[in-house]
């Protein structure tokens, strides 16, 4: 017999059996991670009804975390408890907390303060991820909607922080994750009001960690290009482009989730999970801001005369 075809039909298995134990072993070294960083903490999600916060609802009551689930939807967070509950170990896990919570409506925060602090009477974890967007011309956005984005993105999580803060001080212990756009660091053509609105709730985290360090309060930041909730249609044209970007740009639910229980366990102040890109991006703002803002101007221009043809 060929000794290269012999070596390959002997190599072949190797190569998969190994592949599959390294899964393993990471799968397996992320759910420690997690039992340890959320076992018996009281966990708040901001948004649970997303596709990332059923997620990290799923991750955490998995790993014995004490949930308090936000939304805006009580239906939804009820069939999210269900779906929880039954995919779980009864005894090895807790029934979750539900709080209506709509960063729209600012006039509700001070109740919804006090549900979530009456749960359980204190917290560990919180986990900001709500989020709302929208892409238009500056122009054409009016007064209201520039609000409303500021109310959903920024004056909600900061007010909602700032009222949860004193019991975590009162404690010396807690630890805040803001999951953020990029556009937080980096402000993209036609998406204005929410690139401000995610620089303005970077700015106040960013602010935020140094103050409450004297506390032993860890504040994290995650920086994403987007999470892509679900697997387009493969039966159309643009079906199949949608999913190439997202695949290119896109972060999924699980992976969001695995570094959201990594940068709480290893504590890490600050996380950008992209690709090389936007990174790349990032840097250029940072040290050529007229090269980039020559790219983005011209990449303006491109659009508009595609439309045009």
């Amino acid at each position: 017999m060929d000794p290269v075809w012999t070596t390959t039909v002997l190599l072949v298995p190797c190569v998969v059996v190994l592949t599959a134990g390294f899964f393993y072993l990471y799968s397996v070294i992320i759910g420690l991670l997690t039992k340890t960083s959320v076992r018996n903490k009281v966990v708040v999600i901001t948004d649970a009804l997303s596709g990332l916060g059923k997620e990290c609802a799923a991750v955490f009551h998995r790993g014995g975390a004490r949930l308090i689930l936000c939304g805006k939807s009580w239906e939804k967070l009820e069939e999210l408890t269900d779906d929880l509950a039954n995919a779980s170990d009864p005894t090895l896990t807790f029934p979750s907390k539900l709080v209506l919570l709509d960063f729209g409506d600012m006039d509700s925060m001070p109740e919804v303060i006090s549900e979530i602090l009456e749960c359980y009477g204190c917290l560990d974890i919180i986990i900001f991820n709500s989020s709302m967007k929208v892409k238009a011309p500056a122009q054409t956005l009016s007064l209201e909607m520039d609000k409303l984005l500021m109310d959903n993105n920024y004056f909600g999580p900061a007010t909602l922080a700032k009222g949860l803060l004193p019991s975590m001080i009162s404690r010396r212990t807690g630890h805040l994750l803001l999951v953020n756009s990029i556009q937080g660091k980096l402000a993209v053509p036609f998406r204005s009001a929410y690139a401000a609105s995610k620089h303005a709730v970077q700015a106040f985290f960013d602010c935020l960690r140094a103050e409450v360090e004297e506390y032993s309060i860890s504040v994290s930041t995650i920086n994403h290009t987007f999470i892509s909730l679900s697997a387009p249609s493969e039966n159309t044209e643009t079906s199949i482009c949608s999913l190439s970007y997202t695949k290119k740009l896109g972060v999924s639910p699980d992976e969001a989730a695995t570094e959201i229980v990594k940068t709480l366990s290893n504590k890490r102040k600050e996380v950008v999970i992209s690709p090389s890109l936007p990174k790349m991006a990032v840097y250029a703002r940072s040290f050529f801001p007229n090269v980039f803002f020559a790219v983005m101007a011209a990449g303006v221009k491109h659009a508009e005369a595609s439309e045009n043809m």
